[in-house]
């Protein structure tokens, strides 16, 4: 399976967050999976620790990329593929971030891995974790 993680899962993942279902969590791991991480996530990250949102244990330029180097995570760049699925997508939902998560999986094939119950009104696959 191609899966693409959500922000928050992210971050869960690399902090052994209990939020996180261990469906999900052993999905990740999962070397038959392969597994992405959108720069867009990266920049969404960024801008939250800048706002005083998001704590992390060093600079989010240092740390992320490199906890997603040490779990074996692809990085996935946003590309124009991408982009021309918003002019079709509704607007159910008004993360940006999401948005372009959402586009990303339909230009890629990919499947989101999420606990967002707003991503699921879209028709983009989406990781069940019940």
């Amino acid at each position: 399976m191609k899966l693409l993680l959500d922000t928050h899962v992210f971050l869960w993942f690399i902090s052994g967050d209990a939020r996180l279902p261990v469906v999900m969590r052993e999905s990740i791991r999962d070397l038959n999976n392969e597994v992405y991480l959108s720069v867009v996530s990266l920049w969404e990250a960024i801008i939250k620790y800048q706002l005083g949102k998001l704590p992390l244990p060093e600079a989010p330029e240092r740390y992320l990329p490199l906890q997603r180097e040490r779990h074996q995570i692809a990085s996935l760049p946003l590309d124009e593929v991408s982009v021309v699925h918003l002019a079709s997508l509704p607007a159910l939902h008004r993360d940006p971030f999401d948005r372009i998560l959402m586009c990303q999986a339909l230009g890629h094939g990919l499947t989101i891995v999420t606990v967002d119950d707003l991503i699921r009104a879209y028709p983009v696959p989406i990781f069940s974790h019940t």
